[in-house]
């Protein structure tokens, strides 16, 4: 990279979202954990300091070394890092006296402020903190504040060093961006070059680089992050890339010849395989998710494995891990508590001598689509909901049997179909229908029924990390309830999921 800001995280919610938004400014943003300066060289332009669940009080508050930063390139400290600045040279924080959350009005002390270059007086902001600093040290000048807040905003005199209470990064703060951009471009100098075209072709710039003319092999799964890395890769290679794609009897219906189509379509070399039978033969009996999660993937990688073999002199595997996989196994505190186990081929390349290449590494979920659409990707793959990968086995919340299997194929396709036939498969970030392990009773006709019980599951998000439920509208929801109970045998009713992430998962198990 020619150029980027560092991000130095101190284990906020916010980070991720902070790089985010620098990224839609094109220019690359990179999150390291805060001890981590060592990342500090000539292309960073500037840095962030996170927010932070501590207090710069605590006895064991992540203090970063600024030495080789503070003065020579621009530095820009949030919430947290607002208080490190004060209290490390100086200042003085203590508890609020009125601890300020949620909605608040920055008043500008300073229109003259690089920092706050075309920001309207009054306008809104987001406050998330239970410390404030009462205190600046001597050269630090008070720019801008709230009505609680008096050090809402400060400057360093003599350097390009900022520090603010408040969030730019967040939807509710209302000019966030403008801050944002303020700093990132004309304060740090940064040419906002970094688009998915230019990251298409210093990518492949880098893997030819790399690979040579070695053969890769990638295993599909029909979404976007494993497609979009194909697509490079073949851009790179050619059909030095082999693709396997693996029916392991939980896809959707009809979802195995459609996308194997939609891959040879693109020019891909793909070997599908039909593993149906073992993989169900293996779920027989098993009701944990966990468990589930285990023995397909398990089988995954003996199916992967057995196919590779076949292959002869590849020396890579390409997998489709994309940044918040990255930035999670490097995280301020080390690796999160594992929610559930994540499907991958994470033995094979041990297993059979590969060297792994990742082309998305760098990419965020929303970035990944972009890229994809530079390549112009099939639609119908690029704008596919995310789908776990041990597919309809957990949207099954007992043992997994075929028929459970095909009675929630037809669900499923009823709910999707409907979803487009109304104009709002494009609205919804994911959506999914769940066979819960619940019966009711129900009237058909003159006769009492006993049948099963479907959820139905939809959500809006950027990125998965944090979701909505989607409102769909009533009449909507009314004629995919009588598609579903009318049409598909073994159904008699059908309830809506209304709960967010957090703090229920966006899948149920």
């Amino acid at each position: 990279m020619e150029e980027k800001i560092i991000i130095l995280d101190f284990g906020s919610q916010y980070t991720q979202l902070i790089a985010r938004r620098v990224r839609e400014l094109n220019v690359f943003c990179e999150i390291v954990p805060f001890s981590k300066t060592s990342a500090i060289d000539d292309t960073v332009k500037g840095v962030i300091l996170s927010g932070s669940p501590s207090s710069v009080r605590d006895p064991n508050a992540p203090f970063p070394d600024l030495r080789a930063i503070k003065g020579r390139i621009p530095l820009l400290g949030i919430c947290y890092g607002a208080q490190f600045l004060a209290h490390q040279y100086g200042g003085e924080v203590l508890p609020s006296k009125t601890r300020e959350y949620g909605r608040a009005s920055l008043l500008i002390g300073d229109g003259h402020s690089k920092l706050l270059k075309g920001m309207t007086d009054n306008s809104q902001v987001w406050m998330s903190h239970g410390d404030t600093i009462v205190k600046v040290p001597d050269q630090y000048k008070i720019i801008g504040g709230t009505r609680d807040v008096r050090v809402g905003a400060y400057e360093i005199t003599g350097e390009s060093t900022y520090g603010i209470q408040f969030h730019p990064e967040v939807y509710h703060t209302s000019e966030g961006m403008t801050l944002l951009k303020n700093f990132v471009v004309d304060i740090c100098g940064c040419r906002q070059q970094w688009t998915p075209e230019s990251f298409v072709d210093e990518t492949v710039h880098q893997l030819k680089a790399l690979l040579g003319d070695d053969k890769v092999i990638l295993g599909l799964s029909g979404g976007v992050d494993s497609s979009v890395a194909a697509l490079i890769l073949k851009k790179t290679v050619g059909d030095n890339l082999i693709c396997l794609f693996v029916d392991n009897g939980l896809l959707r219906k009809n979802e195995y010849q459609k996308v194997l189509a939609s891959y040879r379509e693109m020019g891909l070399v793909v070997i599908g395989t039909d593993a149906r039978k073992l993989f169900l033969d293996d779920l027989k009996g098993i009701t944990d998710p966990e468990l589930k999660r285990k023995s397909i993937g398990r089988n995954f990688v003996n199916v992967f494995e057995q196919e590779a073999k076949k292959l002869k002199d590849v020396k890579w595997l390409a997998q489709g891990t994309i940044y918040p996989d990255v930035i999670e196994s490097v995280s301020v505190n080390g690796p999160s508590m594992t929610i559930k186990s994540h499907h991958n081929v994470g033995g094979l390349p041990q297993r059979m001598n590969l060297k792994v290449v990742e082309p998305l590494r760098l990419l965020f979920k929303d970035e990944v689509r972009k890229v994809g659409k530079s390549l112009s990707m099939d639609p119908n793959i690029l704008n596919r909901h995310p789908f776990p990968g041990p597919g309809l086995a957990v949207r099954i919340i007992s043992d997994v049997t075929p028929g459970k299997v095909a009675l929630l194929q037809e669900v499923d396709d009823v709910f999707m179909e409907g979803l487009r036939e109304f104009g709002l498969y494009d609205e919804v970030w994911q959506a999914a229908a769940i066979l819960l392990p619940v019966q009711s009773v129900g009237v058909m006709g003159d006769e009492r029924t006993y049948e099963n019980v479907i959820a139905l599951r939809a959500v809006t998000s950027m990125d998965g990390m944090t979701a909505d439920w989607a409102h769909l509208p009533y009449d909507f929801l009314s004629t995919i309830s009588n598609r579903i109970i009318n049409g598909i045998k073994g159904i008699n009713r059908v309830v809506y999921d209304i709960s967010s992430k957090p703090p229920a998962t966006i899948e149920w198990e």
